[in-house]
């Protein structure tokens, strides 16, 4: 079996690094196509729209995992049909199922693969927007801006600077949890970000508290911590981001602060998810696709093949019309997710007992 498997898992990589490396320059070019006007008229040389395109390819990379996968595995199974070498490994006592363990094997590395650079993507992508958007991710610093804090604290700040990790001007007012908790209230000169802590101190400030009988008291203080406050100088700016932009943590932040300025977080919440779902997504279309490529009827390869480029299609369709069901709450964001993996992981399973052992 190690010469058949070897045989196997090297006809399918050769097949999926040609289609990996052949699909990107497709998106490439259709990108290209919509945005050429946008970039001229921004006076973006060839040069910097090269640059950009190459900070995008890897997440061109991570949407033709699946595409590249579908087709690796079709070939490579339709090859063996067409050839008779299913019927003479069957004869020789090898199933079917046995026989494509190695594509599904190297489907679940390529997955695990693609997750391992899921928090990359955004990275990555970021530095092409500024790029290709003039986009600028490095400001210094921030003026006159008000900030909630993940606990509820509400931050004023006059001036917030990246370079020296400081705020100088800041109010601060949380307004308690509940009709019995404290109402604190803080006028202070600056803040001072300290980088191996994580944190930052406050200094020459008053501190003012409001209690739940109308009583308040109020003190002085040179410096101060306050530890639910852990915000760092770059969370603290104003640009905002896409959510492809943003890694999975991120996501989840930003999901929190939009919930607790009473806005509706399902769209990132269901964004989040898919940063997940999607890698999967390759595993989940080689399952499917390996089966539908051993029929030799009905057009042979090509009939294998347009059934599973249109049930890929059919996925990508799926994740867009569940995604939009997450965004809008009609679906739970991890259903909204996953839903099209599971369904499709499951017609695959269904084909593949199917299959002629």
């Amino acid at each position: 079996m190690k010469i058949l498997d070897r045989l196997v898992a090297g006809t399918f990589l050769k097949l999926f690094l040609v289609s990996i490396l052949a699909t990107p320059p497709l998106f490439i070019l259709g990108d290209l196509t919509e945005k050429l006007d946008d970039y001229l008229d921004a006076e973006l040389t060839l040069p910097e729209i090269a640059r950009g395109y190459l900070f995008n390819l890897p997440e061109y990379f991570q949407w033709a995992f699946p595409m590249a996968g579908l087709i690796a595995a079709v070939f490579t199974v339709h090859a063996m049909t067409t050839h008779r070498e299913i019927v003479a490994a069957k004869a020789g006592g090898v199933s079917f199922h046995r026989l494509v363990l190695p594509v599904l094997v190297l489907g679940g590395l390529l997955t695990g693969g693609a997750l391992l650079t899921t928090d990359l993507i955004p990275l990555s992508k970021r530095k092409a927007t500024a790029i290709l958007e003039a986009r600028d991710f490095g400001r210094e610093w921030r003026s006159d801006f008000v900030y909630q804090s993940e606990d509820g604290m509400v931050l004023a700040v006059q001036r917030l600077e990246t370079l020296r990790p400081r705020m100088t001007g800041l109010g601060l007012h949380h307004p308690g949890r509940g009709a019995d908790s404290v109402v604190v209230h803080a006028e202070v000169e600056r803040a001072i970000w300290l980088e191996d802590e994580a944190a930052w101190q406050f200094e020459e400030g008053t501190f003012r508290r409001i209690w739940p009988d109308g009583v308040e008291s109020s003190s002085s203080f040179q410096r101060m911590r306050i530890p639910t406050l852990t915000e760092a100088p770059n969370q603290l700016m104003d640009e905002v981001l896409e959510p492809e932009e943003l890694t999975y943590d991120e996501l989840e932040r930003q999901a929190r602060i939009v919930e607790r300025g009473g806005g509706k977080s399902g769209e990132l919440r269901t964004k989040k998810e898919q940063k997940l779902a999607i890698p999967v997504a390759t595993l989940v279309i080689i399952l499917l696709g390996t089966p539908l490529a051993t029929s030799a009827k009905r057009g042979g390869a090509a009939f294998g093949i347009g059934i599973s480029l249109g049930t890929t299609i059919a996925y990508v369709l799926l994740l867009k019309v569940s995604g939009a069901f997450g965004a809008a709450g009609i679906l739970p964001p991890v259903w909204a997710a996953w839903i099209p993996n599971v369904l499709f992981a499951s017609a695959g399973l269904v084909l593949l007992t199917r299959v002629r052992t």
